[in-house]
C-alpha cells in the first residue's frame, strides 16, 4: 500500500499547486486580459468557489459510487481544465476553466481521505494520512515559486506543466489504485440530503465538524494576515515575507509527515488537547515577540503542530460513518473553505477597528480554546480508545 499512499501523496501535491498555481500570474494575466486589479481575483476565485459548492455535492455522489472511478474521471476533467486555461483566449474562458478546474478537484481529493481509512491498517490511517497532507503541504510552500519559475518562460507554461503531471497521476491511478466501492451503498443508494441526514444522525458529527470549522476559522484568520503584520511591525518586503512563508510550509510538511510518531506515542486524546492548547498559546504571544528569529521559530511551530493535528482531525470525522466517507471528507473541505472565509472576513475586521494584530491572535486563541471545549463535549478527548466499526467496504 505504499505506493498508494504515495500516489496519493502527489496527488495533493499537484491538486494544492493549482490552488496556489495563478496567483503569481495575476499581474500578467491583468494586463493580457484588460482588467482592474479587483476584477482579476476572480480568476482566483472561481477555483474556490467551485470547489466549494460542488463539495457538498461530490461527497454524497461519490459514496454511491467506486471511489477509482470517480478520482479517475475527476483527474481526467482536472487536466483538460487545466490545460484549457493555458489556451485561454479571454478573461471569461479563463474563469470558466478554472471554476471547473476546482468542481473537478472537489470530486478528487474527497477520494484521498476516503480511501485511505479503508486501505490501510486501523494503526497507520493517522500517518497514511499525514503522507497525504505533506503533498499539500509541500504545494503550500513551493505552489507559488513553482508558479513563478514556469511563468518565466511564459504565462501558459506552469499550466501546461501541471496538466501534464496531471496526465501522468490518471495513469498511475489508473494503474495502481484498486477499485473501491460499498456495496451497500451501491445497492441502497441514498439521495444527497438523506445521505447528509444519516451522517448526522450520529450524535458526535455535529460537534466534530463544528470544532473542525472552528479551528480553521481561528487558523485562518491569522494566517492571511501574517504578511501584512510582517509587513507592518518588521518593514519585510514580498521577498523577505515569502521566505517566512516558507518556514511555514516546512513546519507543515514536517508536522505532517513525522507526526504520527507523536500521536502513537501519546495518544490521539492528549495529542488533540495538547496540540491545540500549544498553538492557542503561541499564537496569542506571536505580536509580543521583538525579536524575528523568535519569530521564526513560533512560525516553524505553529505549523509544525498544525501539521500534526490536521492528519488527527480528518481521521476523527472519518470514524464517524464508514458509508459515507465521501461524504464527509467533501463536507470538512467545505468547512475549512468556510472557515476561511470567515476567518479572513472576522480578522480583517478586527484588524482595521483595533489597528493592530494582537486582537487577531486572540481571535484565533479564543477559536482554538472553544475548539477543544466542544471536542471536550464530544468525548472524543477521552482518553480511552473507542472501538473501531468494522468496514462494511469490499476493496477488490
Amino acid at each position: 500500500m505504499n505506493k498508494i499512499i504515495t500516489l496519493f501523496f502527489f496527488v495533493m501535491f499537484v491538486i494544492g499547486t493549482d490552488t496556489f498555481l495563478i496567483s503569481p500570474l495575476l499581474p500578467t494575466l491583468s494586463d493580457l486580459y484588460h482588467v482592474s486589479t479587483d476584477i482579476s481575483g476572480w480568476m482566483v476565485s472561481a477555483y474556490a468557489l467551485g470547489y466549494a459548492v460542488f463539495a457538498f455535492i461530490a461527497g454524497p455522489i461519490s459514496d454511491n459510487l467506486n471511489r477509482k472511478k470517480v478520482m479517475l474521471y475527476g483527474m481526467i476533467a482536472f487536466t483538460i481544465s487545466t490545460f484549457l486555461c493555458g489556451m485561454a483566449s479571454s478573461f471569461w474562458m479563463m474563469c470558466a476553466m478554472r471554476l471547473i478546474a476546482g468542481i473537478s478537484a472537489a470530486f478528487v481529493t474527497p477520494q484521498v481521505w476516503a480511501s485511505i481509512p479503508l486501505l490501510v491498517k486501523p494503526e497507520k490511517i493517522v500517518k497514511s494520512m499525514g503522507i497525504a497532507t505533506a503533498g499539500l503541504a509541500i504545494s503550500q510552500a513551493f505552489g507559488l515559486p513553482i508558479g513563478s519559475y514556469f511563468a518565466s518562460f511564459s504565462w501558459n507554461t506552469p499550466f501546461f506543466v501541471l496538466s501534464g503531471c496531471s496526465f501522468v497521476l490518471i495513469l498511475l491511478i489508473a494503474v495502481l489504485m484498486p477499485s473501491i466501492e460499498n456495496k451497500q451503498n451501491i445497492q441502497n443508494k441514498q439521495s444527497i440530503v438523506g445521505r447528509y441526514k444519516s451522517l448526522f444522525l450520529n450524535p458526535k458529527a455535529s460537534p466534530l465538524f463544528l470544532a473542525y470549522l472552528l479551528f480553521q476559522t481561528g487558523n485562518f484568520a491569522s494566517f492571511n494576515f501574517l504578511g501584512t503584520w510582517l509587513s507592518a511591525d518588521y518593514n519585510f518586503n514580498v521577498t523577505q515575507i515569502g521566505l517566512a512563508m516558507l518556514i511555514l510550509g516546512i513546519g507543515n510538511f514536517c508536522g505532517s509527515f513525522f507526526g504520527s510518531g507523536y500521536v502513537s506515542k501519546i495518544g490521539n486524546a492528549s495529542t488533540l488537547f495538547g496540540g491545540l492548547v500549544l498553538m492557542a498559546a503561541l499564537y496569542f504571544s506571536l505580536p509580543f515577540y521583538h525579536n524575528i528569529a523568535l519569530v521564526e521559530v513560533a512560525f516553524f511551530l505553529m505549523f509544525f503542530i498544525a501539521g500534526i493535528l490536521f492528519p488527527l482531525m480528518m481521521s476523527l470525522l472519518q470514524s464517524l460513518s464508514a458509508n459515507a466517507r465521501g461524504t464527509i471528507a467533501a463536507l470538512s473541505n467545505s468547512a475549512m473553505y468556510i472557515g476561511t472565509t470567515l476567518g479572513t472576513c472576522i480578522a480583517g475586521f478586527l484588524y482595521h477597528y483595533f489597528g493592530n494584530f494582537i486582537s487577531v491572535t486572540t481571535f484565533t486563541a479564543s477559536m482554538f480554546i472553544i475548539s477543544i471545549l466542544i471536542y471536550k463535549v464530544s468525548g472524543v478527548l477521552n482518553p480511552v480508545k473507542a472501538n473501531v466499526a468494522k468496514e462494511q467496504n469490499v476493496v477488490k
